[in-house]
Order: C-alpha cells, then structure tokens, then sequence
C-alpha cells in the first residue's frame, strides 16, 4: 500500500462531473524511422515492454473501510490493456485542427474510478507519416511533471529496457485489517507533524502580510481576491476543445535576452496579450487586470514518476494595458511580488495544511462550486509554463516532433494555457470547456500575434528600459 498526499487527495476529491482532474501529454511522431510497420499492435508490444519500468501504470484506488482514513493505492493491480490503451483516428486531412478536435474528444470523459487511473490513445490518419501518442493520467496520480517523466519512460528508447522482463505479478488487494493498521498508523504519523504545520503558517502567514503592507501600491496590478467577471468565468460544461500552436524556441529565447527578461516572463506578457485580443474580439471591457493562477512544482526531478509537489501562485495580468513593453514591465512587477509572498509563506505549506483537510470537506466544497453559476473567486484561468526536454524522443526509430502538455480547468474559470519547451520549439496548448469559445483555436491565434506584436514592439523601441516597478 501506498498513502496518498494532501495534494493527491485535494486533486481527487476536487473532481466532479463537470471538473474533471486529468493531466493530457501529447506527443507527435514521425514513424518513417520506425524499425517494422508502425500499427497500434506494434504500439502496444512497444508499451508492454515498457511496463516494468512504468511502476504507478499499476496503482489502483482503494478506499478504507469505514472511510477512516483516505484512499490509499493498491500497488500492483492487473491490467487491462484493452481499455488502457485505445485506438483512436483522426479525421481528413489529418492535420492540426483535426488532431485537436480528438484531443478535446479525450479530454471530455472522465477515468474509470474502479480501474488504474490513466489511458493513452494511438491516434492514426495523421498526416506526413505521422502518428500521435496522447497520454491522459489522473491528477491524483502524477502532477504535470511526473506525468510527463512518465510518457518519456514510456516513449523513450533511453531508459533501459530490461531485456524480457516480465511484468509485475498483480498481488491480491490488501485486507481490512491490513488497510486499517496502515491507516492507524499514517494518522499519528500526521498528527505528530501538525504542531510544525501550525507554527509555519502562522509565520509564514504573518511575514507575507508584513511584507504586503510594506510595499508600493500597483493600481495597474490586480487586487487579491479580486478577479474580475468575464466570459470566461462560468459554470463549466462537461465537454472540453484543444486547440495548438508553436512558436520557434530560438525566437522566444532571442527576444528574452534583448529584453533581459525570463522566459516565464515573456509568456506571461504574451498571455497577456492575447487575453487583451480575446475579450476584445467577444465584445468584452479589457479594463480591467485578469488574474492567473500559475502552477509551480516544488520537485521537478526527472526521476519522480508520481504523486504531487506543487504549490501554486496568483499572477497579475495587465489586459487593460495596450502597450506590450508596459505589459511586460507590470508582467515582472507581479510576478515578482508573487515569487516573494511564496517564498515568505513556504512553498510547500499548503502542501502540509492539505494533509488535514477531511476529503469530505474539499468534495462537498468543489461540489458547490461546481454547480454555481458563478466565476472563480480566486482566478480568471490556469496558466503554465513548463522547461520540457532539450533532446527529441525516439522510440524504436521513431522520433518524437511535438510534444504538449495540458492540465485541468477549475470551477468557475474555463481556459487553461499550457506552454512547454521541447528541443526547439514553444509548444502552446490551450484547453477550455465547449462553450466558451467560438474557436478555441482564435486563443492559440492570438498568442502568436501576440508574440509577434511584442517582439516588433521591441525591434522598434531598441530594447526599451524594462526596469520593474520597486516592490517596496
């Protein structure tokens, strides 16, 4: 048996019918190196010998009896390959859009509770010789980073292969009184840690808002707690849309270096911008700052193929600015207030107050807020930039061309950005729910004109002075 963290348990318990909590990686290949005949029978004989070294393919959900404790994983269920590895065909001409509209296809349904918590898809009718491999893996068991460790396990011909090994034995669930001993025993563990818990909130708490009251007001940046209503911020549908795009990494990097920025920075800025277009183009009032919330990973090893370590941070996105240079100056400002305030309150915090929050509790709470006809509180939407790998994945030949990324929306706010680095390329993936877009791909279309618009912005200015507003 294996426990589950605050995290996991928030990310479970925070599902609902409309909400649904999966991670989606995408990878492209190009299967004209491809040693035999790339069919889905090859694909799979392919992942099944990459099963020994894919541990948490294996773990299954287990409640505890009597709901004592949380759920915790069963670490060695059968598998069936026959529903964990689909096959899927993309429509004529097989190019981007029509890829996109089956990723949001997949994206639309939930996992299978009763069954280990992912699937991936063989999508055929590609283009170019191409096929794509769309891993979808259930929040609670990896973040997006072991998520994605785990597709290049399985998708990378790096990782050595043990040479016919055979898969693990599925050994029998454990029984009540073994569960209930383990859940006895991980309670006193908690307990014990919950002084400590305590103590580094309070202060953490107590510096963040020292530090706040220390500072310069930004009337151009957001208010906490204050996002303001958009078409975005709704109820959600259960129905999900993708849409892609990328941009030249050598681009991305060129610029932030002339403007000596990061590139978080810059893709923020983009963002930016191209929330700006958006609410214009819908006939909305861009007067206002949206705010987003960006997922940060507290363990990014390469080596971490499951759970989650995370922590979260609410960044100020000046849309009612219309110069891109100043958008970036505020961009830096916000971002930089937001590293500090996680930096004061402890990145992994919430983390540890997760653990003692009953699931019943973030269930019936993610429940009502689903259900509202309201926007999110917190946030207008979820953006997240990630540093993906810097060589290409080859499997048996194959090599990968793309690769994407995605994580889930949240109650009440229907858009989630994904930006992620791979070999030279800035892959930008984009999920909203089916009715808030005409085309979801006009929000892929206006991050590249933004791109574009802050990148002649700063040809024309010689590289403008970007220093960041003093934070106090």
């Amino acid at each position: 048996m294996k426990r589950l963290s605050g995290w996991d348990v928030f990310m479970l318990a925070s599902e609902t019918p409309n909400v649904h909590q999966h991670t989606l990686k995408v990878a492209v290949v190009d299967i004209t190196g491809f040693e035999g005949r790339a069919t889905f029978e090859a694909f799979r004989d392919v992942f099944r010998d990459r099963l020994p070294v894919l541990e948490p393919m294996h773990f299954q959900m287990m409640a505890t009896p009597w709901h004592l404790h949380r759920p915790v994983w069963h670490e060695d269920a059968d598998l069936d390959l026959d529903y964990h590895l689909q096959r899927v065909y993309v429509p004529a001409p097989g190019g981007r859009r029509e890829l996109d509209a089956v990723i949001g296809a997949i994206a639309s349904t939930p996992l299978d509770r009763s069954r280990p918590l992912w699937q991936f898809y063989y999508a055929e009718g590609l283009a170019d010789d191409r096929v794509a491999v769309i891993g979808k893996v259930h929040h609670v068991l990896a973040d997006g980073v072991a998520s994605a460790n785990l597709m290049a396990r399985a998708l990378s011909d790096s990782e050595p292969r043990p040479a016919h090994a055979p898969a693990p034995t599925p050994t029998p669930m454990p029984t009540t009184s073994e569960v209930v001993r383990f859940a006895v025993r991980d309670h006193l563990a908690r307990i014990r840690t919950l002084p400590s818990a305590v103590r580094d909130g309070v202060v953490g708490s107590y510096r963040m808002q020292r530090r706040a009251r220390q500072r310069f007001a930004h009337p151009e940046l957001a208010a906490r707690f204050d996002p303001p209503p958009t078409f975005i911020n709704h109820k959600l549908t259960p129905g999900r849309t993708f849409a892609s795009a990328s941009l030249p990494l050598a681009d991305v990097k060129a610029l932030s270096k002339k403007l000596e920025v990061t590139v978080n920075d810059l893709v923020l800025t983009v963002t930016a911008g191209a929330l700006r277009q958006i609410l214009r183009s819908y006939s909305e009032p861009a007067d206002r700052p949206l705010v987003a919330s960006i997922p940060t990973a507290t363990d990014v090893s390469p080596d971490r193929i499951t759970g989650n370590a995370l922590a979260t941070m609410l960044v100020s996105l000046p849309v009612q600015i219309a110069d891109p240079m100043e958008r970036l100056r505020l961009i830096r400002t916000s971002t930089r207030i937001a590293k500090e305030d996680h930096q004061l309150l402890g990145p992994t915090l919430v983390g540890r107050w997760l653990e003692f929050v009953p699931p019943t509790v973030t269930r019936a709470t993610f429940g009502w807020m689903s259900r509202r006809e309201a926007p999110n509180q917190l946030f207008n939407l979820i953006v997240s930039n990630v540093p993906g790998p810097r060589e290409r994945g080859r499997v048996a030949g194959a090599v990968v061309t793309e690769f994407y990324s995605i994580g889930p929306l949240a109650a009440g706010a229907a858009l989630n950005i994904t930006v992620w680095s791979y070999v030279d390329q800035l892959s930008v993936a984009v999920l909203a729910d089916d009715a808030t877009f005409d085309d979801t791909h006009e929000v892929t279309d206006a991050f590249v004109a933004a791109f574009a618009e802050l990148n002649e912005t700063a040809g024309s200015n010689g590289g403008a002075d970007l220093a960041a507003a003093p934070t106090g």
